[in-house]
């Protein structure tokens, strides 16, 4: 029996998960769409030395300070390659102290806005995907192509996201003291 289950925490809006497709190396994802503040041409990014590798640097947003996020190595895949298609996706995510946090990902390219009725979505598969179950909301088929719907909440926690700096500058400056 093919059960099929809506998406923990889906825009509910009739029933339907709007998102955002994107193309990252061979996969199509989406993101909800209430997720995405805009979408902009990378124009360049600066690296910001002692970063866990996930975070390809940082770019200026009309004077904001935003960190651009590699989903790919997060993913556990390789480095993103940068091509004229390659933009970012600007999130407001729920952040520290109730506010809100800007972040950047990098994504291969844009596809289109989508409304998926929530019955045709099934449940994160428990094996053969890449990536943490924990990231994943579910899982559609558009266009006879499976699209993997992220959980961004989870796959870009501004919480996890911060600890795992911290330990790559923790770990940098162990490093440094154990050479002195």
């Amino acid at each position: 029996m093919n059960e099929r289950a809506a998406p923990g925490g889906a825009a509910h809006g009739g029933g339907k998960f709007h998102c955002v497709t994107f193309i990252l190396g061979e996969d199509l994802f989406g993101i909800q769409i209430n997720f995405i503040r805009e979408i902009i041409e990378l124009d360049g990014i600066t690296h910001v030395p002692m970063m866990p590798s996930f975070v390809r640097g940082i770019i200026n947003l009309r004077g904001s300070v935003v960190p651009v996020i590699d989903l790919s190595i997060r993913f556990g895949r390789g480095l993103t390659e940068l091509k004229p298609s390659t933009c970012v996706a600007i999130l407001s995510l729920p952040g520290l102290d109730n506010g809100y946090s800007e972040v950047g990902i990098l994504l291969d390219a844009v596809c289109e806005v989508l409304e998926i009725p929530e019955g045709d979505i099934d449940p994160s598969p428990t094996f053969g995907v890449s990536i943490r179950g924990d990231f994943i909301q579910g899982i559609a088929t558009i266009n006879e192509r499976f699209a993997i719907l992220l959980n961004v909440q989870q796959a870009l926690s501004v919480t996890e996201l911060s600890a795992m700096a911290e330990s790559v500058t923790q770990q940098h400056f162990n490093d440094d003291a154990e050479v002195a």
